[in-house]
């Protein structure tokens, strides 16, 4: 259900602006509502399960996915479904580490790898066969059926877990970290407002300087608060390791690139190359695939270079493909324009994957290794979160700044040229203003696509620079062997 919903709604989402009207910021909201719940709580989930029971706190978790999806279906407009969308992330977060919880607490050493390879697996192919379905339910019923389909999901998980799942939980555990958790949830909602709303009221504004102040404020308090609670949501002592600080920067600055790649590639697919909503959710598969088939051929790169050496070029390989995502520009074969990119980017994070997983896992002492992987998945979650925000920001000004400096060529009404400038934040899915004649319409829209062109290639330019990066962190902060180094 999660893995399913987070890749199916990119390629609903020109769907959704069709149906309910909206800006590129309320598509922005849409999918930043829920991840904005699922990264900051997601830790906080995970605990509730070892408290208050692992099978009892997953059941809430799917029970309030399922209700929020029927209202993401059901949503009559934009904030209905931003609503709905803030409770799936909700419901996410106790749904995803719960299901790893209680693979754990099930199975025994010897069997627990298999049983965590098989979760891997179906995560994949959900990663893999969400946009197809998606896109084919879109085009063929509605983007609603996108959320409709969990709810059969749902109610099939519930009656499975109440006659199979034994309920666990650890003893030992004996307070949750809310307090931390409310910190880091109201800091990343301000930022992520702040970035996000500037495009629309610009950075005079109070409402978008004070909720950047105000989120900024509350992410600087967070480390001292962790560092003087009992129960830490993120025990700071973890990032001793210079291994564990490393991965974690590797992940926030190769992640964040995928973040708004994956968020707007739809919309260039569909508003401006004019793809199906099944092809676009097609388009992706090579990307996918590559990452599941290689998956155990990158583990064994560990095995005989360490993991430094993949890091370092992995993301650079990652950062080539996003450079061929510069190239294509309005219309074209699939296969010569969007599909090498996605097989080169594809292979670059098939390269990462694996060696990023196993320097998290061994920097720090097998009893922190939940909490480590708990930390780099938020950290992952984040890295998109702030992406969309900060660089849709950056989308949303060069799509204006390219129309702008060439509306006035088109000779066209200044009412038209008004009503245009209104709504450029509506991006591709701006129309053209009624009264003006065929010749100016038609060159109107080409303007527009190359607009949207010229913006996705400049965010391009930055996710491949943000990849480079990441490798330089990799080539700085992780040791030659990717080795523990003992965190206690």
């Amino acid at each position: 259900m999660a893995f399913i919903d987070g890749t199916v709604v990119n390629v609903a989402l020109p769907a959704v602006q069709r149906t309910l009207g909206g800006t590129v910021i309320d598509m922005q909201w849409v999918v930043e509502g829920y991840a904005l719940f699922l990264s900051a709580l997601i830790l906080a989930g995970g605990a509730t399960g070892d408290v208050f029971g692992r099978r009892r706190m997953f059941l809430a978790g799917v029970t309030l996915f399922a209700i929020a999806s029927a209202g993401c279906g059901l949503a009559a407009n934009i904030r209905e479904l931003v609503i709905a969308r803030a409770v799936q992330g909700l419901g996410a977060a106790f749904l995803v580490p719960g299901s790893l919880s209680i693979i754990s607490a099930s199975f025994g050493e010897k069997e627990r790898g298999r049983a965590i390879g098989t979760w891997s697996g179906f995560t994949s192919i959900a990663t893999a066969g969400g946009p197809v379905l998606g896109g084919w339910l879109i085009e063929h019923a509605s983007w609603r059926w996108a959320f409709f389909i969990n709810m059969p999901l749902a109610a099939t998980v519930i009656v499975l877990s109440l006659l199979r799942v034994p309920e666990s939980k650890d003893e030992t555990a004996s307070s949750i970290d809310w307090i931390g958790a409310l910190i880091v949830t109201a800091g990343l909602a301000g930022v992520t407002y702040g970035f996000i709303e500037s495009a629309n009221r610009g950075w005079k504004s109070p409402s978008v300087w004070g909720t950047l102040i105000v989120g900024c404020a509350f992410l600087a308090i967070f480390p001292y608060f962790e560092a003087h609670v009992r129960s830490p949501m993120v025990p700071l002592k973890l990032f001793q390791s210079r291994d564990f600080t490393g991965a974690n920067l590797v992940t926030l600055f190769l992640y964040a690139p995928l973040g708004i790649f994956f968020f707007l590639y739809s919309l260039n697919l569909i508003q401006v190359q004019h793809y199906s909503a099944t092809a676009t959710g097609a388009a992706g598969l090579p990307f996918i695939l590559l990452m599941f088939l290689l998956s155990r051929w990158s583990g064994g790169l560990v095995g005989r270079f360490g993991a430094r050496l993949p890091l370092i070029v992995g993301p650079v390989i990652a950062a080539a493909g996003f450079l061929l995502f510069v190239i294509p520009s309005v219309g074209g074969s699939y296969w010569k324009t969007f599909f090498p990119g996605f097989v080169v980017l594809g292979l670059g994070m098939a390269v990462s994957v694996a060696p990023l997983t196993t320097v998290v896992m061994d920097a720090v002492e097998q009893r922190h290794a939940g909490t480590a992987s708990g930390i780099n998945n938020a950290v992952a979650r984040i890295a998109g979160l702030l992406a969309i925000a900060i660089l849709g920001m950056t989308m949303v000004s060069a799509f204006s700044h390219y129309l702008n400096e060439r509306l006035t060529s088109l000779n066209l009404p200044a009412e038209a040229i008004h009503t245009v400038q209104s709504n450029e934040i509506t991006l591709a899915a701006l129309s053209v203003p009624p009264g003006v004649d065929s010749n100016a319409a038609a060159a109107l829209k080409i303007l527009i696509d190359r607009a949207f062109v010229f913006g996705f290639r400049l965010v391009m330019l930055i996710c491949a620079a943000l990849s480079v990066a990441s490798s330089a962190f990799a080539w700085r902060m992780i040791g030659a062997s990717g080795g523990r180094q003992s965190v206690r």
